[in-house]
């Protein structure tokens, strides 16, 4: 269901570093309990378009809203999870165990060096329940495969309790068989828990079948609402700058 005021409400943004254009004229609105997929080429502007949705870089010019507020007067960030790129790709030494990593979720609705309470390590059990990590609780997160990781950080990012979450590439790295899990995760997450999911890849193999809306990112913007019609070879190959050939083996059991 739909909400008159959207989560993202994003008017004629536009990225210059010099004379090169980065993003140009991208207009589009992300509600409560949507599956977007955004897709595009390396380089095509996706992560700079999702940092300057969350205020960590600036555009050239843009009008952007969060729940209806001005970026520059939004404080509610807990409401968003957000997973970064390479987010699961951490030094095998780190000293912080799968729980510690988690627990720092909580940080944003606690005091600094204050202890968690009750209800915090039940939130933060919840999260570790959700991505299937409660077993790994005690290991050090150094010494997880690749998807162990990528299910901690999301973990982490769950622990916030927060309304939408955005994952930006976060299957680099990962093999099939936890790609797999990682889209049923999600579709959970999305159905179940009516969290509004925003998925950042470029490659258009992974996209999964339930996604409801698909933007395509490469300086401009395209919106489809039929996701499964805009994944024509065509399509793709003047999205891409290649010849594309799509197989369509990505479906999964939920």
């Amino acid at each position: 269901m739909k909400f008159s005021v959207p989560i993202f409400d994003v008017k004629n943004l536009n990225f210059r570093v010099g004379d090169q254009e980065i993003l140009k004229d991208i207009s589009f609105q992300i509600f409560n309990g949507e599956y977007v997929a955004i897709i595009g080429p390396n380089g095509g502007g996706k992560t700079t378009l999702v940092r300057m949705l969350l205020g960590l870089s600036k555009p050239t010019s843009a009008e952007i809203r969060i729940y209806g507020k001005k970026l520059s007067r939004f404080k509610e960030w807990s409401k968003i999870g957000y997973v970064p790129q390479r987010a699961s790709h951490v030094d095998a030494n780190f000293p912080a165990t799968v729980e510690d990593i988690v627990e720092m979720g909580r940080v944003s609705k606690r005091a600094f060096f204050s202890t968690l309470s009750k209800e915090d390590k039940a939130i933060v059990h919840d999260a570790m329940l959700t991505m299937d990590v409660v077993d790994l609780k005690d290991k050090m997160i150094g010494t997880l495969s690749g998807g162990q990781r990528q299910r901690v950080m999301i973990a982490r990012a769950l622990a916030s309790k927060p309304e939408i979450l955005i994952l930006d590439e976060p299957n680099t790295g990962v093999d099939m068989a936890s790609q797999k899990r990682f889209y049923s995760l999600l579709s959970k997450l999305n159905k179940e828990e009516n969290i509004t999911i925003v998925f950042i890849t470029h490659d258009v193999g992974v996209i999964a079948d339930d996604i409801g809306r698909l933007f395509t990112i490469n300086q401009k913007a395209t919106i489809c609402n039929n996701p499964k019609e805009a994944l024509s070879c065509e399509e793709m190959s003047e999205l891409y700058g290649i010849e594309a050939h799509l197989i369509h083996n990505h479906k999964h059991e939920h």
